[in-house]
């Protein structure tokens, strides 16, 4: 039976999948199942092995259904002579304990644009564990050699692109192209997607702007709350590798459970209304009317110097 759940443990890494593990890592007395026995409990609901049955053993289920969505591993304990085991009929009069483990694969990061916050971003993500994917309709910025960790660095047009790749629930996207238009495009191809981190960088105002721009032309966000805009913890970053550094972070945080998403609607109501151009002060950011940010000393980090 275990190998049986070591195999779908081997596709859950090679698919990208997430799963939790649930295995008796300690029996007294009369149990159903011995030290070892495992069950391999799925998002979806789909379960693989046994740990003896009864409502025990629904329980665990419900437990590792749990983890899944904290993401954190857990010990449960069961009394098999008690209530629980009673109304399943395993009155064994025996102890036992489950180690519940969720499992993922070494998530997927794409970055939809190939510019120089996607180089800096592409730089530091592969060596802190996310498996790299480029996407850009510019060979000259999307090539290995600007990225040669990628598993993959693709030149095509971007939302044909996103369209036909098939993502798994776990990945995380990051857009950062070079325009409000493309902007736009990939937000539309990723937007009905059920990704775990969507990440779109600039300021409140243009995010304000792609959200309208979404609502007429219909278009629903499938995780609203897993939507990040402006991407990036707030550490008032400016070169684009501070800029990465925090985007980077915002991606471990909520990998780790530690961070929840703002709502684009809130970054939409926050947005102050586009500016005429004029110089910023210092530590200010200023928004041009073609939508382009700018900055004068430290701003968010969803300020873009040099181009994307």
């Amino acid at each position: 039976m275990n190998e049986e759940v070591f195999e779908a443990v081997n596709d859950v890494f090679r698919r990208g999948e997430s799963a939790a593990l649930v295995t008796i890592i300690r029996t007294q007395g009369s149990t159903p199942q011995r030290v070892g026995a495992k069950m391999l409990v799925f998002a979806d609901g789909r379960a693989i092995g046994t740990i003896g049955g009864g409502c025990y053993e629904n329980d665990a289920f419900w437990k590792a259904r749990r983890a899944l969505e904290t993401r954190r591993p857990l010990v449960a304990r069961y009394e098999l002579a008690d209530d629980i085991a009673e109304e399943s009929g395993l009155i064994c009069g025996g102890q036992m304990e489950v180690y519940i483990e969720p499992l993922e694969a070494s998530p997927h990061l794409y970055l939809v644009g190939a510019g120089h916050v996607a180089l800096e971003l592409g730089r530091l993500a592969a060596p802190a564990g996310f498996r790299v994917h480029v996407i850009d309709d510019r060979e000259k910025f999307s090539n290995a050699e600007r990225f040669p960790d990628a598993v993959e660095v693709a030149v095509d047009d971007i939302p044909t692109w996103l369209e036909n790749t098939d993502f798994p629930s776990t990945a995380y996207a990051v857009i950062l192209t070079r325009g409000h238009r493309h902007d736009l495009d990939a937000l539309r191809a990723l937007a009905p997607r059920p990704l775990r981190y969507l990440g779109l960088i600039g300021s409140k105002a243009k995010v304000a702007r792609l959200h309208d721009a979404l609502r007429e032309a219909g278009v629903t966000i499938s995780s609203p709350e897993r939507l990040h805009a402006p991407v990036g913890l707030d550490i008032g970053a400016v070169t684009p590798q501070e800029i990465a550094v925090s985007i980077l972070a915002e991606l471990i945080a909520v990998k780790y459970g530690k961070l929840e998403a703002g709502s684009v609607e809130a970054a939409a109501e926050a947005a102050v209304k586009p500016l005429r151009w004029s110089p910023p002060v210092a530590g200010t950011a200023a928004e041009r009317p073609d939508g382009e940010t700018v900055s004068n000393g430290a701003a968010a980090p969803a300020a873009i110097i040099g181009g994307r």
